[in-house]
């Protein structure tokens, strides 16, 4: 089959590979009929993520079609079902998942040993992502093993596009994740930065969640015309004071709410601490650029919450901790538990509420994979959501 393929930094190819099969009672092989680029999947282009190996299959947005099945998910699934499937891998058994804290499974990373020394505790296999994650082959291929795949899928009604029900894999779900945490009120200003593809949704969550107004922060002229068109205030942050214009926007007091949907990769020409952080992270003496984090916690109103969507993967330096503290802000965040949310955000597609398809800006044939990822990396060509299609 053809896939997407890392080789190294910035090195994607389409390459044959080969087919995937059963090799475990649980799994069941789906045939891609749709998958896309992630914001996420530009850190491994980048390789800012480690864990990363040459060989590796890219890809955590799939949906497709069943065509086989494992015997012990056949209760469960039968060929011929048409599936969206998760980035999150999930076992459906163990105390969290029984929780519903489905991206912290306990049982589906296959290298929980090295994640937990990363992170203190193993969080749950994920699609095509770094080793840290299980190193499962990822979505961007014409087929896909699902490991897990009784409880890993999300079924879905056939008569609606793919294009309509394919960010129901992680987009559509973080962004309304990143909302939900912020515990939202009819009075509340919610500050949203970063108007990429999760962004976009979470612009759309907070204001279906009944927030006062909803403000965008970006600088690039397509991102900030769609935000704006799904009912939010824009700043673009190259023209004037992103602290200024909030702080007018509140009558001085800041929003209640704030949204990270940028995480390690933040842009922010001209500031001091962006060059900062572009020195420490050359040299290795930081992992993540954090000028989002740092803004927010200045910004935001007192006993306000920060929700953090953007994938963070290492050491952060110069938090501001003592105005978090000072301040009494709340802190959420997390990889997004995405079958907590799907049931509701399916319902939410088929009675129009939402249509999350208006994200899309590019569909193409997989094998146009490797340029797009850096059309879309160096957001050329007005490029906000990529679509593939093997």
């Amino acid at each position: 089959m053809k896939a997407l393929v890392w080789h190294g930094t910035t090195d994607i190819r389409c390459d044959s590979v080969p087919d995937p099969g059963i090799e475990h009672p649980r799994d069941a092989i789906i045939k891609v009929t749709s998958c896309a680029i992630c914001g996420s999947d530009l850190h491994l282009y980048d390789h800012f993520m480690p864990g990363m190996k040459s060989g590796d299959i890219m890809g955590h947005e799939t949906m497709g079609e069943v065509v086989e099945v494992g015997a012990e998910a056949k209760g469960t699934l039968k060929v011929g079902d048409r599936v969206v499937i998760p980035f999150t891998i999930i076992c459906g058994q163990c105390d969290q998942c029984r929780r519903g804290n489905f991206s912290v499974c306990e049982r589906t990373n296959r290298n929980g040993e090295m994640a937990a020394k990363a992170f203190g505790h193993s969080t749950a296999g994920l699609f095509g992502y770094t080793h840290l994650t299980g190193g499962y082959a990822g979505g961007q291929a014409e087929y896909l093993r699902v490991p897990f795949a009784d409880a890993t899928h999300i079924k879905v009604p056939d008569g609606i596009p793919d294009e309509k029900l394919l960010f129901l894999s992680d987009i559509f779900p973080t962004g309304w994740q990143a909302a939900v945490q912020c515990d939202i009120e009819p009075t509340d200003t919610v500050a949203i930065w970063g108007a990429g593809p999760v962004g976009q949704m979470a612009i759309r969550s907070a204001i279906l969640l009944g927030a006062r107004q909803v403000v965008a922060i970006d600088r690039i002229p397509e991102r900030l015309a769609m935000a704006k068109a799904g009912g939010a205030i824009t700043i673009n942050f190259d023209e004037e004071s992103v602290v200024e214009r909030l702080n007018e926007l509140t009558g001085g007091k800041g929003p209640e709410k704030c949204i990270d949907a940028v995480g390690m990769e933040a842009h922010a020409a001209g500031t001091v601490d962006a060059m900062y952080d572009r020195v420490k992270q050359a040299t290795m003496m930081e992992t993540d650029r954090p000028h989002v984090l740092r803004e927010m916690a200045y910004v935001c109103r007192p006993a306000g919450t920060l929700s953090v969507p953007g994938v963070y993967g290492g050491l952060l330096d110069k938090i501001p901790f003592g105005a978090i503290m000072n301040k009494g802000l709340t802190i959420r965040t997390g990889q997004t538990h995405v079958n907590r949310w799907t049931d509701d955000l399916l319902r939410r597609i088929e009675e129009g509420q939402i249509d999350p398809s208006f994200v899309i800006t590019h569909t193409v044939g997989l094998e146009q994979g490797p340029e797009m990822y850096k059309i879309f990396r160096d957001k050329q060509d007005g490029c906000i959501k990529v679509v593939l299609k093997p």
